[in-house]
């Protein structure tokens, strides 16, 4: 199967400009492509994960990338659908550039016939003059139709600035300066990207009189068309500092029956007839969730490791009563805890076990506490609670600072001290 090809059975391509054209410079060429990733927050997250696996499927076939990363507009931001950006300080926004450099860099190989490049369009914009700017750019570029871009039309009542309003021609820009300086023939992006995207390849024919491509991934979204990778305590990060490789092993796992067939075409690398056997296995032993674990599986091993997908399984089976949560390290038992609801003790002392149900806020009430461990289905660290007013001392702190509170098999709290 063509590169394409493969593209679309995978659900890759949401748009693209002329598919038989791309599809045979795919096919028959070796070209130069881009993507862009703006320093707009300190880590990338799920949505440029998706870019960054269509990188990796772009560089196996030959073709060679350039992965940009945005230190000029980052510094404006794309305009977003419902409210004005907050404008980062310069030393802000450039050090998370260097993070995002870091994190992108551990995608692409910078080996080989077709190594990848990392630039930064601060490069070729932080001494364009505003005249500079105006006259070879802005003379391409239509108010008319930039008015008529979604994202504008939803901010005119609301208000939108020149700035934001401008982004787009800075977008352009750097299609056109990697077109000249690298030869690149294919810009691609989110779908929310589309409008941005193609204005580029439109100023290139306008400037140069060449042909070049688009390529948009979808927006990836849930059974209810909320969007993928936003958790209840916020968006999915790829760094491990902000979404511990636990969590993000955890988001997979529970992805939807009717949805996990989709996720592991896009994010994963498994073949055609592995993915089509575990959507088989999906519908006739839903409860095994073995295409969820494959999923959860490969991307843990991408963006974090083998050994951190690994103790990301133990510490779910651990908490979870299947292992001893006494093998888990404190970093281990903290990553995981930041997950969980419940409280936070400045001390242990004169506490008891009825305390620590009660406040970790998966109990309705001390009456709903009292119900489930004459019931049976309480837990404290994994050991079944009998008396709730034993007082509760050093041995019973994972780590020496942390309490696991199950209610049943699947809902958990913590409490923590200090």
């Amino acid at each position: 199967m063509s590169l394409f090809d493969d593209l679309s059975w995978r659900g890759l391509i949401a748009h693209s400009t002329d598919p038989e054209a791309l599809k045979h410079d795919l096919d028959c060429n070796k070209i130069s492509f881009y993507v862009g990733f703006d320093p707009t927050a300190p880590s990338l997250h799920m949505g440029n994960l998706l870019q960054l696996i269509l990188v990796r499927r772009f560089q196996a076939a030959g073709h060679s990338p350039i992965l940009l990363v945005g230190g000029s507009t980052g510094l404006i931001g794309d305009p977003r659908q419902s409210s004005e950006r907050n404008l980062n300080p310069l030393e802000t926004v450039h050090g998370w550039l260097e993070r995002i450099r870091s994190q992108v860099s551990r995608f692409v190989s910078f080996e080989g016939d077709n190594p990848a490049i990392i630039v930064n369009n601060y490069d070729w914009t932080h001494s364009l003059s505003t005249l500079d700017f105006l006259r070879d750019i802005g003379k391409h570029f239509s108010i008319n139709r930039m008015l008529d871009r979604e994202v504008v039309k939803n901010r005119l009542e609301s208000g939108i600035s020149y700035t934001e309003f401008s982004y787009v021609l800075l977008q352009s820009l750097d299609f056109l300066e990697l077109h000249r300086r690298h030869g690149v023939v294919l810009q691609t992006g989110g779908s929310d990207q589309w409008g941005n995207i193609t204005a580029g390849v439109d100023l290139i024919r306008r400037v140069t009189g060449n042909k070049v491509h688009a390529l948009a991934t979808p927006l990836v979204v849930k059974a209810d068309g909320t969007k993928y990778g936003k958790t209840e305590s916020g968006t999915l990060w790829l760094d491990e500092e902000m979404t511990s490789p636990y969590a993000f092993h955890q988001f997979f796992l529970n992805a939807e029956d009717s949805m996990v067939g989709g996720y592991l075409r896009l994010f994963t690398d498994r073949s055609h007839e592995e993915i089509e056997d575990l959507e088989r296995q999906t519908v006739e032993s839903a409860h095994l969730r073995a295409a969820q674990r494959a999923l959860a599986d490969d991307l843990t091993d991408l963006v974090h490791s083998v050994a951190q997908r690994e103790a990301a399984t133990q510490a779910a089976q651990a908490i979870f009563g299947q292992g001893a949560l006494a093998d888990l390290d404190l970093s281990t038992l903290e990553a995981v805890t930041r997950e969980l609801p419940g409280t936070s003790w400045e001390r242990l002392e004169g506490r008891t076990v009825m305390d620590a149900l009660a406040e970790s806020q998966i109990f309705d009430s001390r009456a709903a506490v009292k119900r489930a461990v004459k019931e049976g289905g309480a837990y404290l660290n994994n050991e079944r609670v009998v008396d709730l007013d034993r007082v509760l001392g050093d041995e019973d702190l994972m780590g020496g600072r942390v309490m696991i509170i199950r209610r049943g098999k699947k809902t958990l709290g913590a409490v923590k001290i200090g």
